[in-house]
């Protein structure tokens, strides 16, 4: 018995203590059988000793089902794994069951988590004996190819302008987003590093990438009813922040001040998207559409993952899952990480812009076309001339977190977050002082030379105008847009979103168009054409913190990074800009509907966007001849037509009046 007797020995050599081992149990308790049992009386008393082996007996029970549990793990699992699986299918059903229609969503996403098992399982068990089947096809396939791909080229584009004719033969002055799109791409062309090394495979391939995300979300039924209840649930979803900013806060502060209403969106979001990244589901998203992205334009896995990953997170985020190949990367794969970084806006922030009002769709649908336009385009603008190490790499380990559980992943995400706020309410205070400041000042020199109103937002109306013309914007409307081109570029996309919702407000409040000289909103179509051009960190200020970042990872690349970066800056702003030409070309204008029936039946104590597009309608159906009043069109028959001219008359001015 001595030799399990624990000493300060022991304890230093890092011996354990037997009793509480299964074998150690064991021992023991035969040893207490024998003489040991007399020792341990002798030394601990009689009843001390009964105590010490009833314990251990009871410890016995528990000893083996720890051993049972160890051996059988994977029956257990698969046990469990089993009767969860059940439990969720008798729910399912009984959700069908009572509401299919209510249980839509959840159909679609069983459906969706199902696919992607079988697929797994499929392509783990008979994967390779399927490929092997069909390497006969695939050699004769690849010699085929060479006049197969042009044939399907030219069969592509002509189906494409031929659809772009019809399509738009009601709304011809959506092709000007086309020809401002092929401007855009030729301009990049012209400011590409080495013009004769372009991959156009990449180019092409991420152009039609983008346009097909693009049609899938802007014009298909199924895509805009996804997207949209997709914008919905985020929509619900950041509504619950209002729980716990109105604890810490209070109602009064959190319905009233802008940081206590929009920044604690920001802690929630980044929290959940902590806790998805400790459960693997966003490593999950950003490995498939990088797997699409890799496979159809070439790239390598470094950069694709990485522009993959800023769909979701920002721009010093992303590099993080491929930090460990970050020094081996050229200075095109680099080129391509950058631009990924400044052509997309992170989710934490997005959620700031929902709150804003921003249609949540659109900001979703951006982010997801960028990736593949922000690739395309790096390529044009930064060739490889260089031989990339990870060329021909299946994929690349992705990192995890260092989290050891849900509730640790969770408060990580939260404390990670408020660094980020901090930056953005500095951001906000620094930025729009400074552009008070610099509006002054403008001011006070323009008036030197009798300009009155001479402002920051005035010259960039000016100087940037075309541009937001070409992007689709009406001419009326270019000096808006543009003016927030402008803030966003130089300042940041936080002020301009900001911007923007005010003139989303103001038109969907029905606030006429133009209060004497300045216009108080914009266009449905061009407030669409801005939110896509204003998703991404490509402004002067992200410079630095895609340098800072970048740079604390790989310091020894610091003058590959700088070299890059202003093109990197450059081609993250057209690629936002040709996102917004792509929302120009295939925007469906919204019908106003039956105007007689809305205004007969509306009630004239408050406006609404429907409400003035309809008093439009009936003042410019309104004819004034020798006194007398008529109507024509629709209205002409109405009985109800001067009644609903006198109301709209008591909320907008027109001659008709």
């Amino acid at each position: 018995m001595e030799e399990n007797q624990i000493t300060l020995d022991n304890l230093e050599k890092g011996a354990d203590n037997p009793a509480f081992s299964s074998v150690g149990e064991e021992r023991l308790y035969e040893e207490c059988d024998g003489p040991c049992g007399e020792s341990k009386e002798e030394k601990r008393g009689e009843g001390k000793g009964r105590f010490s082996s009833y314990c251990r007996k009871a410890l016995q029970p528990a000893s083996k089902a720890k051993r049972f549990c160890k051996a059988h793990v994977k029956v257990l699992k698969r046990v469990l794994l089993g009767l969860l699986g059940v439990a969720y299918l008798c729910y399912f059903i009984a959700a069908c069951w009572l509401n299919f229609q209510r249980a839509l969503a959840l159909v679609i996403m069983t459906a969706v988590v199902v696919f992607f098992i079988c697929w797994s399982l499929f392509k783990k068990h008979c994967g390779a004996k399927v490929l092997l089947l069909l390497r006969p096809v695939w050699k004769g396939f690849q010699k085929v190819w060479p006049w197969l791909k042009w044939l399907l080229v030219v069969g592509h584009l002509g189906g494409l302008i031929t659809w772009l004719a019809l399509d738009n033969s009601r709304n011809p002055e959506q092709l000007i987003s086309l020809a401002g799109f092929c401007f855009l791409v030729l301009f990049l062309f012209a400011c590409s590093k080495h013009h004769g090394a372009v991959s156009w495979r990449a180019v092409s391939w991420g152009i039609a990438l983008e346009f097909l995300f693009g049609l899938l979300v802007l014009r298909t039924t199924p895509g805009v009813q996804a997207f949209q209840w997709l914008g919905d649930q985020i929509q619900l979803f950041l509504g619950y922040t209002t729980a716990g900013s109105s604890f810490v806060f209070g109602e009064k502060l959190t319905e009233e001040v802008f940081a206590f209403q929009t920044l604690p969106i920001v802690v929630f979001f980044s929290c959940v998207m902590s806790i998805l990244y400790y459960l693997g589901v966003m490593q999950w998203l950003i490995v498939k559409i990088s797997w699409l992205l890799q496979v159809s334009m070439g790239t390598t896995p470094a950069e694709t993952l990485s522009v993959a990953g800023n769909i979701f997170v920002g721009q010093t985020e992303a590099p993080l899952l491929i930090r460990p190949y970050l020094a081996d990367m050229t200075r095109s794969e680099i080129h391509a990480v950058m631009t990924g970084g400044f052509s997309t806006i992170a989710g934490s922030v997005m959620g700031a812009y929902i709150s804003f009002g921003i249609d949540a769709a659109s900001l979703i649908a951006a982010s997801v076309m960028a990736a593949p336009c922000a690739l395309a385009m790096s390529k044009l603008v930064y060739p490889e001339v260089e031989e990339s190490k990870f060329k021909g790499k299946a994929s690349i380990r992705l990192s995890s977190g260092e989290e050891q559980n849900i509730l640790e992943a969770a408060s990580n995400g939260a404390a990670a977050s408020v660094g980020l706020v901090a930056n953005i309410a500095a951001n906000l205070i620094a930025f729009l002082a400074v552009l008070e400041f610099i509006n002054s000042a403008l001011r006070w020199f323009g008036e030197m030379v009798d300009i009155k109103g001479l402002s920051f937002q005035v010259i960039c109306s000016y100087v940037l105008m075309p541009v937001a013309f070409l992007m689709g914007a009406d001419w009326a409307d270019s000096p808006l847009v543009a003016e927030l081109l402008g803030i966003k570029i130089f300042l940041n996309e936080f002020v301009a979103y900001q911007q923007l919702s005010t003139y989303k407000k103001n038109r969907l409040s029905g606030l006429e168009e133009w209060d004497g000289s300045r216009k108080q909103w914009i266009s449905e179509r061009a407030e669409s054409i801005t939110t896509f051009a204003l998703c991404g960190f490509a402004n002067l200020s992200s410079i630095g913190i895609m340098l800072g970042g970048l740079a604390s990872m790989v310091p020894e690349r610091k003058g590959d990074l700088a070299s890059v970066v202003l093109r990197a800056l450059l081609t993250g702003i057209c690629v936002s800009m040709l996102n917004a030409c792509l929302a120009g070309l295939l925007h469906v204008p919204t019908e106003v509907g039956d105007c007689v029936t809305f205004l007969g039946t509306a009630n004239f104590s408050s406006t609404s966007y429907t409400m003035y597009m309809c008093c439009k309608q009936l003042f410019a159906s309104s004819v004034l001849e020798n006194g007398t009043l008529s109507f024509t069109g629709a209205w002409a028959g109405a009985a109800e037509s001067m009644l609903c001219l006198t109301q709209c008359c008591g909320h907008y001015n027109h001659t008709s009046c």
